[in-house]
């Protein structure tokens, strides 16, 4: 049976923490185990589904991976000069998840408007680019492969926010700025800890250039 690589992101709109990619390797008879105790795709499911399906979904397939993409790394990319961006991003970590564990099979969550030139920049950095592969918008609800990959990842980044917390001592929410908690924490104390912002997305550019001229207009008077 083939060997497939179902791979889901989570994590890539929050102004706070990191982005997690995830890949998963299984078989047909390993996609059918996942569908009998109910992958979906993570959003479909509550934060206890998704940790309770974690523990299951290792269990049945044969590896996954997950990569870990903190605020530095996401805003290096993206402030970058060579044309990097935040779906580049993706497509390099893919390659790096789809290189690792080798698969005869891809199917990919496409996080790029345009599916074509998004898979054949992705098919350039892998080192076998004869492999099958399906880029698609919604592969994570399509797919029971990128299902599984999207419950891992959203596990895993919910973990890494609760630990941000537990080291900053506050309740900043969900770290989406459509989150109240989220928006209030960011305007008390986006210069106090740096570290766990993008600094490279709007919000925090303009909330820092408002700061400095602030600052500017003190001096001047």
């Amino acid at each position: 049976m083939a060997l497939v690589c179902g791979i889901d992101e989570a994590g890539r709109g929050p102004i706070i923490g990191p982005m997690v990619m995830c890949g998963v390797l299984t078989d047909e008879e390993g996609a059918a185990g996942l569908k009998r105790i109910g992958a979906k795709d993570s959003k479909l499911l509550s934060p206890k589904q998704r940790e309770q399906l974690f523990p299951k979904i290792v269990k049945i397939v044969k590896a996954y991976k997950l990569l870990i993409i903190g605020p530095a790394e996401i805003d290096a990319s993206v402030q970058s000069d060579g044309g990097m961006n935040l779906n580049w991003l993706e497509a390099h970590k893919s390659a790096e998840i789809i290189d690792a564990l080798r698969p005869e099979k891809i199917i990919i969550d496409c996080p790029s408007n345009n599916v074509e030139e998004y898979k054949n920049y992705l098919l350039q950095l892998l080192k076998n680019r004869k492999v099958e592969a399906v880029v698609e918008h919604k592969a994570d609800v399509n797919h029971v492969e990128c299902s599984a990959a999207s419950i891992l990842a959203k596990v895993t980044r919910d973990s890494e926010v609760e630990r941000i917390k537990r080291a900053v001592v506050e309740d900043f929410g969900s770290g989406y700025l459509s989150d109240p908690k989220t928006v209030e924490f960011f305007d008390k104390y986006f210069e106090v800890y740096p570290d766990i912002f993008r600094k490279s997305w709007a919000p925090y550019r303009k909330k820092l250039d408002g700061k400095r001229q602030k600052r500017l207009g003190e001096f001047e008077e």
